[in-house]
C-alpha cells in the first residue's frame, strides 16, 4: 500500500484522525516523519532539514488555526556527528522562533539513512476542521505555490544555496490564527493543491470550482518555461505548506486584511466535483510510498 491507502485502511480504527492535527482538550497535536531518500534531495543542509521537518509539523498546527506552543524531533543518522546535529537543532529552533513556539528537545538514534520524526503542539479552543466548507463560500490560499517544486529542480541542477533557501518555508501559523475565526474549513497544502482540494472536498462533502490564474511563485516561471511544467510544479507537486481554506463571502475581505501574508481567492465551493477552469482536476499529488 502507499501512504494514502494505508490511511484509508486505518480510518475506521482511528476515527479521531483525519484532520491536520488531533484535537485533545483544547490542544492540537501532530507528528510527521521524513527520510533522506524521499524528502531531502542531495544538497539539503542539516540546518534546512531541521527547519523543514519541524516546519512541516508547525504547518499542521497552522492549519487548525491554533497558536503554536512547542515542538520536538527525533534525529537518526548513520553517524551522529556534532556539526550536523547542531545544524539540525539550529534549524528546528529557528523555525520555532519564527512561529513563536519553543523547540524543547527530542531523541537521538542511529539509522541506516538520515531520518527525522517531529511532533508539534498547539493551543486553541476553536479548531478549524476540514469538514466545515459550505457551498457558496470562497476558496482561498495563502502565499504562492510551487516553491518546493522549483527547489527540487534547483537541487537537481546543483544550485544548492538557492534550493535550500526555497526549502525553508515559513509555516503560516500567524495567518492561520487570524483566518480561523472566519474560515469554514482549512488544511495545509502539503500534498499539492489538487490533492488537497480533493481531500477537503471529501471531508466537507462538497466540491470546488477553481479558476486560473493561480498564485504561483516567480521562481516557478523562471525555472519552467513550459506552462504545463509550471502547472505540474504549482498544482500537483506539493510540499509548499501554504494554507487552503474556505470563507463566507461576507468575511473574505476581513480575512484578507487580517492575514500577514497575501491571500488569493482561487474559486468557489460548489455542491460536487473538483474542477480547474471548468475541467475535472485530477486527484494527484505527493504520496509517500
Amino acid at each position: 500500500m502507499d501512504e494514502r491507502a494505508a490511511l484509508d485502511a486505518l480510518a475506521t480504527s482511528v476515527p479521531a484522525a483525519g484532520d491536520d492535527c488531533a484535537v485533545v482538550d483544547g490542544s492540537v497535536l501532530t507528528t510527521d516523519m521524513l527520510h533522506e531518500t524521499t524528502d531531502f534531495p542531495d544538497g539539503t543542509t542539516r540546518y534546512t532539514a531541521g527547519w523543514r521537518a519541524v516546519g512541516a509539523s508547525l504547518s499542521d498546527v497552522a492549519a487548525m488555526g491554533a497558536e503554536a506552543r512547542a515542538a520536538v524531533a527525533v534525529y537518526a543518522a548513520p553517524e551522529l556527528d556534532e556539526r550536523g546535529l547542531r545544524a539540525f537543532v539550529d534549524g528546528a529552533r529557528d523555525v520555532c522562533e519564527v512561529c513563536r513556539a519553543e523547540y524543547v528537545g527530542g531523541d537521538l538514534d542511529t539509522h541506516d539513512e538520515f531520518t527525522t520524526a517531529t511532533t508539534a503542539l498547539g493551543r486553541t479552543d476553536d479548531p478549524v476542521l476540514r469538514s466545515g466548507a459550505a457551498a457558496g463560500e470562497a476558496v482561498c490560499v495563502t502565499g504562492r505555490l510551487g516553491r518546493s517544486g522549483a527547489a527540487l529542480r534547483l537541487f537537481d541542477g546543483g544550485e544548492h544555496d538557492r534550493a535550500n533557501d526555497l526549502f525553508r518555508f515559513t509555516p503560516r501559523v500567524a495567518a492561520g490564527e487570524v483566518i480561523a475565526p472566519h474560515a469554514g474549513a482549512m488544511m495545509d497544502v502539503s500534498d499539492g493543491l489538487a490533492r488537497s482540494l480533493h481531500q477537503l472536498a471529501a471531508a466537507s462533502d462538497c466540491g470546488f470550482a477553481v479558476d486560473t490564474p493561480l498564485p504561483v511563485a516567480d521562481v516557478v516561471q523562471e525555472i519552467a518555461a513550459d506552462p504545463a511544467e509550471q502547472r505540474e510544479l504549482s498544482v500537483f507537486f506539493g510540499e509548499d505548506f501554504e494554507l487552503l481554506f474556505t470563507v463566507p463571502e461576507r468575511a473574505l475581505d476581513t480575512a484578507r486584511e487580517a492575514a500577514p501574508v497575501d491571500v488569493s481567492r482561487i474559486g468557489t465551493v460548489v455542491e460536487s466535483g473538483v474542477t480547474l477552469d471548468g475541467d475535472p482536476l485530477d486527484d494527484r499529488g505527493y504520496t509517500h510510498g
